[in-house]
């Protein structure tokens, strides 16, 4: 019976769901996939561009490879100079920073 029925259905053209189901599903994936993949990704990458953006001298700041120093100069090629002691300095690209550390981390430690 069941054959019959699907017999009737590639016969007549029309689907169990209507004519408007697969472009209703499309406009739902969508949305899904842009309010969980691009937009938190959009977030993420402005807050990142904000960072880049504030650090100055004098602040304490983490890199990607466990670094942790006090900002000494900034150059506007995107080199900053990293103090890691008060005889030892580095520099670093700019994009290697991962975040700003409160004021006074580095006694902390």
């Amino acid at each position: 019976m069941n054959f019959l029925i699907s017999n009737a259905y590639a016969a007549d053209g029309n689907q169990p769901g209507g004519d408007y189901f697969l472009p209703i599903m499309l406009v739902v994936f969508g949305l899904f996939f842009y309010f969980m993949i691009m937009r938190p990704q959009q977030k993420r990458v402005k807050e990142y561009r904000e960072l880049m953006a504030s650090i100055s001298k004098g602040d304490e700041v983490l890199t990607k490879g466990g670094i942790i120093g006090r900002v000494a100069k900034v150059n506007e090629n995107g080199y900053i100079a990293l103090e890691l002691n008060e005889t030892s300095e580095i520099v670093i690209k700019r994009d290697y920073i991962t975040s700003i550390l409160p004021k006074g981390t580095m006694k902390s430690l």
